[in-house]
């Protein structure tokens, strides 16, 4: 076995392998543990091999100590990780492993039958397979190469790869580290999806970068969080909109004693971040006046990690997502491209050792991301007092619900594939619970018939469930400009018109 210069590892290797770093279902891990079995992993995926160079290795499973050890196993074999969703039907994981050109794929038993039809071709492991290896000697791996690849809808019809290297990693978990003072005391519980950076970088690899503890839950559920709150030793928490949306009414829906008593439990955590989706004023109003905690709001994407956040201390200002964070360089430009004052609105533009290499195998898309060395975000804001406040995205076929960006186009797609739709238009709609709710306004073919509930059903078997339209709008023809494009902006604008009926 030899040293590895995986800059997340080292430090585990370093500094606290005595110290609990994992908490599942089944136990407790220390970082020694996880050392162990990741070298384990990787000894199975090399088999024999001296390096995998860069080969691709998609897996699947649920939040645990297993998923973290396939994580850094493949790193530590040379590999690329490519983490599956475990809400997303066969045809999107097909895409993901089709497209990352994955060598091998690994399923936790839970997936395996899901999972392996979408191997076929591809070297198959179940992780209690790669977890049995006999550790032997390890390649030397170097910062700067990739690490993950982390799938994202932009706006092609089909979600891209972003290339991560370890360099980047590292930035953005010693970026947040500095800024939101992680340290080894503390104790985070991790109830996001761990194929999206909020869950796999902000909390999971912050957690083990501080030497801290990840409290890790298969999946969101409310009751459960409570208890975990109310339980104590949590230090800190990190969800989406929709999370605390939905810890909010089952707050409201407990006795009064059990309302006190939850209340009072949040007051032992020192932070409550909130990201992925603009976080509602009300949401965040009805939040502090149950915890006592004004939620951090922060901003970020896949490509550039987190760039701007709200203080630690000081004052956080609804509606905004502060200032750029440590090691990341930030400007507002108008469409000359030339930089804005304060007041002024401009697209977001970011820099730094945080921003992703590349988009997979697509150096078209990535050339188009750039000018020069800044990435362009697509969203835009304005500063204030040198405080960004998000206004929307400068595309209106992004839609961001309940934590999840989505590619409208890539629904459009599907959606024409069912037999009774003859035109659709997808558009995200204002909605205080989901940031957007997706929503499909659709012409109908001659003689057919659909509602809501049937489209619904329909597309989970072929859309993650988060893609799915949550409403249907049924109209004799899309409204079009003179270039014959879909006037989106006119939809939103009758979904609306349609609510308040």
């Amino acid at each position: 076995m030899t040293t590895t210069r995986i800059p997340l590892i080292a430090r585990a290797e370093a500094l606290h392998p005595g110290r609990t770093a994992v908490q599942d279902a089944r136990g407790s891990y220390s970082y020694q543990t996880l050392l162990d079995a990741s070298a384990r992993v990787a000894a199975t995926l090399l088999e024999g091999r001296g390096d995998l160079e860069g080969e691709r290795v998609a897996f699947l499973a649920p939040s645990s100590f297993d998923y973290v050890a396939m994580q850094w196993g493949i790193w530590r074999a040379g590999g690329i990780a490519v983490p599956l969703c475990t809400m997303h039907p066969a045809g999107e994981l097909r895409y993901v492993v089709e497209n990352a050109d994955a060598s091998i794929v690994v399923a936790h038993p839970e997936f395996e039958e899901r999972l392996k039809p979408v191997a076929q071709g591809r070297r198959f492991l179940t992780t209690p397979k790669a977890l049995a290896g006999e550790p032997g000697f390890l390649p030397n791996v170097a910062a700067d190469r990739p690490a993950m690849l982390i799938y994202t809808s932009g706006t092609t019809s089909k979600p891209k790869g972003a290339v991560l290297t370890h360099a980047n990693l590292a930035a953005q978990m010693a970026s947040l580290a500095e800024a939101w003072e992680w340290a080894p005391e503390d104790r985070i519980l991790l109830v996001l999806p761990l194929h999206h950076l909020h869950g796999i970088v902000n909390v999971l690899c912050c957690a083990l970068w501080a030497g801290a503890e990840c409290q890790m839950l298969p999946q969101f559920d409310s009751g459960e969080v409570w208890r975990r709150i109310r339980e104590g030793g949590l230090t800190l928490f990190m969800a989406v909109p929709t999370i605390y949306a939905r810890l909010t009414k089952a707050w409201q829906e407990a006795p009064p004693e059990e309302r006190a008593a939850l209340s009072e439990a949040c007051g032992r955590l020192r932070l409550m971040v909130s990201g992925s989706a603009a976080l509602p004023v009300s949401t965040l109003e009805e939040w502090r006046s149950i915890s006592g905690h004004t939620l951090l709001e922060r901003y970020g994407m896949t490509e550039i990690g987190m760039g701007l956040s709200n203080p630690l201390h000081g004052k956080r200002m609804p509606g905004h997502v502060g200032s750029p964070l440590p090691g990341v360089e930030a400007r507002l430009v108008d469409e000359s491209l030339c930089e804005v004052p304060d007041g002024v609105p401009g697209e977001i533009q970011v820099r730094g050792g945080t921003v992703f290499r590349e988009y997979w195998r697509n150096p078209g898309a990535t050339a188009a991301a750039y000018v020069g060395d800044w990435f362009k975000t697509g969203d835009i804001a304005i500063r204030e007092n040198g405080i960004y406040r998000i206004l929307g995205r400068n595309s209106v076929d992004i839609i961001k619900t309940g934590g999840y960006k989505v590619s409208a186009l890539e629904i459009e797609e599907e959606l024409r594939g069912h037999e009774s739709i003859d035109q659709c238009a997808v558009v995200g709609v204002e909605d205080a619970e989901w940031g957007e709710r997706v929503s499909a306004a659709v012409v109908l073919k001659e003689g057919a018939s659909l509602d809501l509930d049937s489209l619904r059903a329909w597309a989970k078997e072929r859309l993650a469930v988060y893609k799915v339209p949550s409403r249907l709008m049924l109209l004799d023809e899309l409204p079009r400009n003179a270039m014959g494009k879909v006037t989106k902006p006119e939809l939103v604008a009758q979904f609306k018109k349609q609510e308040a009926r």
